[in-house]
């Protein structure tokens, strides 16, 4: 069975201070067709570990092992990764002005795949996946993210996800800045994701509206750079009540 696994995984990133580490050793194991959750407050190391595994140079490994399918995922480059079946829908998705969604798409889709899509199946597929996502038609001809709404643009990292087919897909707190519509649309593309394939989902967020629509068979509390305490769903429905409070209370220095 398709495993990512990551094992004492420590991090830092640059600061003009210098290094400063995030991650202080996180062990996580997702099997393929699995959904696990990772909720904790800002500044707990949530994106810090999407950015991590997705290769992100602005983050150092300093130590620790993220191994995908037994390969090692931190040896390989960022373009490795992708065609390795590592998917990162990012928090704050970039604007490519002059290219347009439909040749991002088609040129994605070659390079993970190693040869481009047939022509006659590829349009057919894209026009679908766009209508369940209720883009507009017109969209693949706008340049990429350019000009786009925040619903609009993680609509179009879920479309990505959905055409790529990834063994394992990081999604970087996709709920953010999302209305009910929104939210529902864009969750919905993530089931069928799952309905029709093994994925492995690493779901990020605060909050757990997105889980009423997006069931996590695990539930993970980041808080300070570590996993703080695991369950199942009932772990996010106790966290919608009680907050994050006791985790940061039990993490606060002893004054002297």
């Amino acid at each position: 069975m398709p495993t990512l696994e990551i094992r004492d995984l420590h991090v830092s990133v640059e600061t003009k201070e210098g290094p400063k580490p995030i991650l202080r050793g996180v062990d996580l194991t997702i099997a393929s067709g699995e959904t696990h959750a990772i909720m904790g407050p800002n500044g707990s190391g949530k994106s810090t570990l999407a950015s991590a595994l997705a290769g992100h140079p602005k983050y150092t490994v300093t130590s620790g092992t993220a191994t995908l399918d037994g390969e090692d995922l931190l040896a390989m480059k960022v373009d490795e990764r992708a065609r390795a079946g590592l998917f990162l829908a990012m928090q704050y998705p970039v604007e490519v002005a002059g290219v347009s969604v439909a040749n991002f798409l088609r040129t994605a889709k070659t390079a993970i795949s190693g040869e481009a899509p047939k022509l006659r199946t590829w349009g057919k597929e894209v026009k679908d996946a766009m209508e369940n996502l209720r883009m507009d038609p017109a969209f693949a001809e706008r340049s990429v993210n350019e000009g786009f709404s925040g619903g609009e643009k993680k609509r179009h990292e879920i479309l990505q996800m959905e055409l790529f087919k990834p063994r394992f897909a990081i999604l970087d707190e996709t709920d953010s800045g999302l209305d009910v519509d929104a939210l529902r649309i864009v969750s919905e593309g993530v089931n069928r994701a799952k309905e029709t394939s093994d994925i492995g989902i690493l779901l990020i967020t605060h909050y757990t509206r997105i889980l009423r629509y997006i069931k996590p068979d695990f539930v993970h509390v980041f808080v300070d750079g570590r996993i703080a305490e695991e369950g199942g769903s009932e772990l996010a429905d106790r966290l919608e009540e009680e907050g994050y409070d006791r985790y940061l209370t039990a993490n606060k220095p002893v004054s002297a």
